[in-house]
């Protein structure tokens, strides 16, 4: 048996994703309860271990049917690409009488305006587009790149959903990235800077607090967090402040704007996956131009009866919350592995609620499912191809996916 589990998993590596998907993540109709209540009363030991073993044997020849049928098909091909700005104010003139011969060398900008406070989008739209675009936000302290490779150098969640024909537009967040024109530069009052010219450090409480090890490199037993030092160095510098202070009102006018943006280009309304703080943004995003809302360890839920919680469940939005590893088994002493836990509980409690008030909200700690070792950054991480299929099942049970 383990040398076809190494069959098995050399042809997933060449599969394209989307068929691979086909035989992983949960199925329409079945949940993890559901999938594995079967009745065993007239299967003795023996015959269920043949039948596991002819199980096997089927899936590997469809999966070679496959891999032979689709050489070429892990290519990704896209159909149209490009970048825009959405969103975002435009400033007072300065006061003064604009002199286009000083121009530039005006020290007072006399008569001059700035754009500022936008989100800025690069999108792919795949050659086999679904019809499901999807809209990437990144959480605190990083930017879409985060969304498009992973820290030792394989796909990320926009290669891996554009592959199975999921658009990807992916954001960078007012004062963020390549939307960083801000209002005002930060005077000290922001939470990445000391004063107004240096980066406040962060790495290892960042570390920590993500759950990817007590303190780095180490990392948990089983984690999925790729290993090595040029890794944790790709990794580490991802992270990019804000250039200005945070504006959560201003990246919820913003991202209103790339969904209307989104929906003109595509014609359909985005699946809208965001990560950690830019959960708090997703909940508040106008929800006409949303058709549902993945979020990855969000920074907290709307409280019930909320406008936001109002606003999601007039507009039937499905919603999936999914929460990594070391929760419930992280180190009982530090900080983190009691705010993680709470953070899960009031996702449930919202999921209970919504439920209950007629919505579509589901909470998948991903160690029940069967997936461990993931900490915050599970969209980078050695088993990210696996947690997208697990989406891609459930987009698919709601009319979401091919």
């Amino acid at each position: 048996m383990k040398g076809k589990k190494l069959i098995s998993l050399t042809l997933a590596a060449l599969l394209p994703l989307a068929l691979l998907c086909a035989f992983t993540g949960p199925r329409q109709g079945e949940t993890a309860d559901s999938a594995g209540q079967q009745d065993n009363s007239t299967d003795s030991a023996a015959e269920q271990q043949k039948e596991d073993e002819e199980g096997d044997d089927m899936k590997e020849k469809s999966l070679q049917g496959a891999a032979r049928e689709s050489e070429d098909s892990g290519i990704l091909r896209i159909a149209r690409q490009g970048v825009f700005s959405a969103g975002g104010t435009v400033t007072e003139p300065v006061e003064g009488e604009y002199d286009p011969v000083l121009g530039w060398t005006d020290p007072k900008r006399a008569g001059n305006t700035a754009h500022v406070d936008h989100a800025n989008v690069f999108y792919q739209i795949p050659d086999e587009d679904n019809g499901h675009p999807i809209v990437y936000l990144h959480g605190h302290g990083q930017s879409r790149v985060c969304w498009q490779f992973t820290p030792d150098g394989r796909e990320g969640w926009s290669d891996l959903f554009l592959k199975m024909g999921h658009a990807a537009f992916l954001v960078d967040q007012p004062r963020r990235g390549a939307a960083g024109a801000a209002t005002e530069l930060p005077q000290g009052a922001m939470d990445v800077f000391e004063g107004t010219n240096k980066y406040k450090a962060g790495d290892q409480a960042m570390y920590t607090h993500f759950r990817i090890g007590r303190v780095p490199p180490e990392r948990y037993e089983g984690s999925q967090f790729p290993e090595g030092e040029q890794v944790l160095d790709q990794f580490f510098r991802e992270m990019t402040p804000n250039t200005g202070d945070f504006n959560g009102a201003a990246c919820m006018q913003a991202m209103g704007a790339v969904m209307e943006e989104v929906r003109e280009m595509t014609g359909n309304k985005s699946i809208y996956i965001t990560h950690s703080q830019g959960g708090m943004i997703g909940w508040a995003t106008p929800a006409a131009n949303i058709a549902a809302i993945i979020a990855i360890e969000p920074g907290g839920v709307p409280q019930t009866g909320s406008p936001q919680y109002k606003a999601l469940l007039n507009a039937k939005i499905p919603i999936a919350i999914y929460f990594g590893d070391y929760i419930d088994n992280g180190p009982q002493e530090l900080a983190s592995t009691g705010i993680w836990k709470t953070m899960r509980d009031n996702a449930r409690a919202f999921a209970e609620q919504f439920n209950a008030d007629g919505g579509d909200c589901t909470v998948f700690n991903l160690p029940d499912e069967g997936i461990t070792g993931n900490s915050h950054f599970m969209f980078q991480e050695l088993n990210n191809a696996e947690i997208a299929c697990h989406i891609e099942a459930w987009l698919r049970a709601r009319g979401l996916a091919d």
